[in-house]
C-alpha cells in the first residue's frame, strides 16, 4: 500500500508539474540565452549614449546654453530613452506598434477630455520655455506673487518667495499674465522722490540732488544719474532721483541713496517737509467762553 500511495503522489506531482518544467524547459535554450545577452548589450549601449548625451549637455557653458534650456533637454533626452527601451523590449516579446499606436490614440483622446487643465499646461509650458522669458534664479512677479525661479517644467513653474515659501505657478497662467522679471537685464533704475520746502531754491536742490550718486559706491556712471521737478505737492515741491546699479545690487543702492540724501540735504540745511497740523486759537472765542455773568444775572438768582 505505502508503495502504491508514493507512486500514485508521484504522478499527481508529475501531472501538475510537468507543464511548469515544459514551459521553462522551452526558454533554457542556447539561442535564448544569446538573445537575452544582446538585449542586455543593447539596452547599455543606449544607456551609455544616453549619459555620454546627458553629461555634454551639463558641460556647455552657460552662455551657449541657458540653465531652463539645459533641464529641458535632459527631461526629452530622458523620456526619449525610456520610449526606446520600451519599444525595443516589445519588440522582442512580438508585440505590433501599430496596435499600440491606435490604443495610445484612443487613450489619448479619453485623457485630452479629462485632463484639458493639464494639457493646456504642457502646451502653454512649451511656449514659456521657447520664449526665454525667464531662467532658474531670475527675480520674477506673475499674478501678484514675487519669487526667484527655481525649476521650469512641463507643466509648472515653481518659485520661492522671497520669504522663503514654495510658490507653483501654472504654465497656462503665465502665458495668460503679465509677467514681470526683475533679473532679466543685468542693469535697473531706480527713481527715487524727495519733496523740499516751498522756500527752497530748487536749482540749489537739483544740483545737491545730483551729488548723491557720488556718496553710493554701487551707483553706476553710465548712465549718467539724473534729476528733475515733478511738480508741486501740498506741503513741498517734489523732486525725483533716477539712478542705475546691477541688478544685484538693488538693497544696497536704495539703503545707500536714502541716507546719501538726508546727509545731502542735512549739510546744505535743505528742508524736507513733512504733514503737520497747525492750531490756532481765537482770543475773542476764549473770552466770550469765560465771560462773567451780568449784574442783573446776580440779582435775579439773590432775589430767588
Amino acid at each position: 500500500m505505502t508503495t502504491k500511495t508514493g507512486a500514485a503522489v508521484k504522478n499527481v506531482i508529475n501531472e501538475h508539474t510537468s507543464p511548469f518544467i515544459d514551459f521553462f524547459k522551452q526558454y533554457l535554450t542556447v539561442p535564448f540565452f544569446m538573445r537575452v545577452i544582446a538585449t542586455v548589450i543593447v539596452i547599455l549601449i543606449i544607456y551609455i549614449i544616453y549619459r555620454i548625451i546627458e553629461r555634454m549637455i551639463k558641460r556647455l557653458p552657460a552662455e551657449r546654453l541657458r540653465p531652463h534650456t539645459a533641464l529641458l533637454l535632459e527631461k526629452t533626452i530622458k523620456y526619449l530613452f525610456y520610449i526606446c527601451i520600451l519599444m525595443y523590449i516589445l519588440g522582442l516579446f512580438g508585440i505590433k506598434f501599430s496596435a499600440v499606436w491606435g490604443a495610445a490614440g484612443v487613450a489619448g483622446v479619453a485623457l485630452g477630455f479629462a485632463a484639458q487643465t493639464s494639457v493646456s499646461n504642457i502646451i502653454s509650458g512649451m511656449f514659456v520655455m521657447s520664449e526665454h522669458s525667464m531662467a532658474i534664479g531670475d527675480l520674477i512677479t506673475v499674478d501678484g506673487m514675487t519669487g526667484i525661479v527655481d525649476s521650469i517644467d512641463m507643466l509648472s513653474v515653481k518659485i520661492h518667495t522671497l520669504d522663503n515659501q514654495l510658490v507653483r505657478v501654472p504654465n497656462s497662467t503665465i502665458i495668460n499674465s503679465n509677467l514681470v522679471n526683475t533679473s532679466f537685464f543685468p542693469k535697473r533704475r531706480m527713481t527715487i522722490g524727495v519733496s523740499v520746502s516751498y522756500d527752497t531754491d530748487i536749482k540749489h536742490a537739483l544740483e545737491m540732488l545730483g551729488k548723491v550718486s557720488a556718496l553710493c559706491p554701487t551707483v553706476m556712471e553710465d548712465p549718467l544719474p539724473a534729476a528733475w521737478v515733478d511738480g508741486f505737492g501740498s506741503s513741498g515741491i517734489n523732486l525725483v532721483l533716477a539712478v542705475w546699479f546691477k541688478a544685484d545690487d538693488f538693497l544696497q543702492t536704495k539703503n545707500d541713496v536714502f541716507i546719501a540724501i538726508k546727509k545731502v540735504f542735512d549739510y546744505e540745511k535743505i528742508s524736507i517737509p513733512f504733514n503737520r497740523i497747525d492750531v490756532k486759537i481765537l482770543n475773542d472765542g476764549i473770552s466770550a467762553a469765560v465771560k462773567a455773568p451780568a449784574k442783573e444775572d446776580f440779582a435775579v438768582s439773590a432775589g430767588t
